[in-house]
């Protein structure tokens, strides 16, 4: 499955479970380790979880599986599958970890174009 698709499905899954801070970053011309950053922000570490599951499972049902996974007990799950990584983290994790800033020389992914409303369902 090509990159794009991938995360298109994860957003999607993020956003569906209430995904706060949802951010894409295009980062194929900063880096050999992939192409896309996918973060978002979790209300609790409950809901850090059920974001990760939700990714992992959405995609699991398209045929596509993680290759590693890291994190699953602590406040940021990343969710590596190749050409697009997610990370899903609590707020205070995500603000001392700062992704966002790091990767600001990326090509921020316009998610509004790929995130799918509830009445396209």
């Amino acid at each position: 499955m090509e990159s794009k698709e991938i995360l298109k499905i994860a957003a999607n899954a993020l956003n569906d479970k209430k995904a706060l801070d949802l951010n894409a970053i295009k980062v194929d011309d900063l880096t050999v380790l992939t192409e896309y950053f996918l973060m978002a922000s979790a209300s609790s570490s409950t809901h850090v979880r059920s974001l990760a599951e939700e990714v992992e499972y959405k995609l699991s049902e398209n045929g596509v599986e993680p290759s590693h996974i890291e994190g699953r007990s602590t406040g940021w799950i990343l969710l590596d599958y190749g050409s697009v990584i997610v990370h899903v983290f609590n707020k205070e994790s995500r603000e001392f970890y700062n992704l966002d800033k790091m990767w600001n020389d990326g090509i921020k992914v316009e998610l509004d174009d790929i995130l799918i409303n509830e009445q396209e369902r």
